[in-house]
């Protein structure tokens, strides 16, 4: 685990929720989103993460972004803010930067989003150019599935010496428990004990934490914080086994993110399915799932007793 002495050893550590951002007629549907915090707030989570891949943060436009920003600083009640920040062009990265700042932020998300393929150069100076104009801390955002873009170990090295680089959010994989601790111990033997390493891919979160990963930045505990709470509090505490156990029963759950091509989708039939957000809430293109898939995500929450 990360050495406590770190500035970021409880900033960026415990389960960091991602909510969606709810659409609705082409706009931000502002209350849907203030009561999507709100719950998040109300369930104690350490951190909400606006803007990542389960926002839509691409489909935003910077006024809407900053508008998310602000939306979600303002009904955290005191709850740690991060924001994403990628964008195509460095250009508006940085002014990702500012409405972040300005909206009252603790931390930033950046992914290397791409058009045209980035190799390892363009990468760094990116995250070099971006720690070196903000005071916030940054968080690495591995999301090859969205970025189309791998980080190499080597890679997360160079990118933790840099002065603002808090948190690497790895991607979870499907490995022996012995072989997932040693990936993680990898990582931390490269980039140092004052960044944390933080799993993502929820079927993969029990398995991060016990591996000694020391956050969960997770899609769906943005829209079902209670279930992966436990699964964090009880991998934090110790309990490896009771973590997978809980894991475990939530299997049917990570069955629909893998047939319906990931989470974003289904968290989306979740949140609309507990009346939380309005019909069809993410942004066109995006329809999201067909009524009859619709009909299996809300079988699966009533059978699992999601609330």
């Amino acid at each position: 685990m990360t050495d406590l002495s770190s500035p970021y050893s409880t900033l960026f550590t415990g389960l960091s929720a991602f909510p969606l951002t709810p659409i609705r007629d082409e706009a931000i549907d502002e209350a849907a989103y203030a009561g999507l915090i709100g719950r998040l707030v109300e369930a104690g989570v350490d951190s909400i993460t606006a803007l990542g891949s389960t926002g839509s943060y691409a489909y935003l436009t910077p006024d809407e972004r900053a508008r998310v920003a602000r939306l979600t600083v303002d009904h955290a009640a005191g709850t740690p803010v991060f924001v994403g920040i990628g964008a195509l062009r460095t250009r508006e990265v940085m002014s990702n930067v500012r409405s972040a700042e300005a909206a009252g932020a603790q931390g930033l998300l950046l992914a290397p989003v791409s058009y045209q393929p980035l190799d390892e150069d363009d990468v760094f100076e990116l995250f070099r150019t971006v720690t070196s104009a903000t005071e916030l801390p940054l968080v690495v955002y591995d999301n090859p599935g969205t970025t189309h873009f791998t980080f190499t170990t080597d890679l997360y090295a160079c990118l933790a010496k840099l002065d603002g680089v808090a948190s690497i959010k790895i991607p979870g994989s499907a490995m022996s428990p012995t072989d997932f601790t040693a990936h993680v111990e990898r990582i931390r033997a490269a980039t140092g004990d004052e960044v944390t390493i933080g799993i993502s891919g929820d079927a993969f979160g029990a398995a991060g934490l016990n591996a000694g990963c020391d956050a969960w930045y997770t899609a769906v505990g943005g829209t079902l914080p209670a279930p992966t709470l436990a699964i964090t509090r009880a991998a934090s505490n110790g309990e490896a086994d009771r973590a997978s156990n809980l894991s475990a029963e939530l299997r049917p759950l990570w069955d629909l993110f893998a047939e319906f091509g990931g989470s974003l989708r289904v968290t989306a039939a979740i949140a609309e399915h507990l009346g939380l957000v309005a019909p069809q809430p993410l942004p066109l293109p995006i329809l999201g799932l067909t009524d009859a898939q619709k009909g299996k995500v809300a079988e699966v929450v009533e059978r699992l007793g999601l609330t």
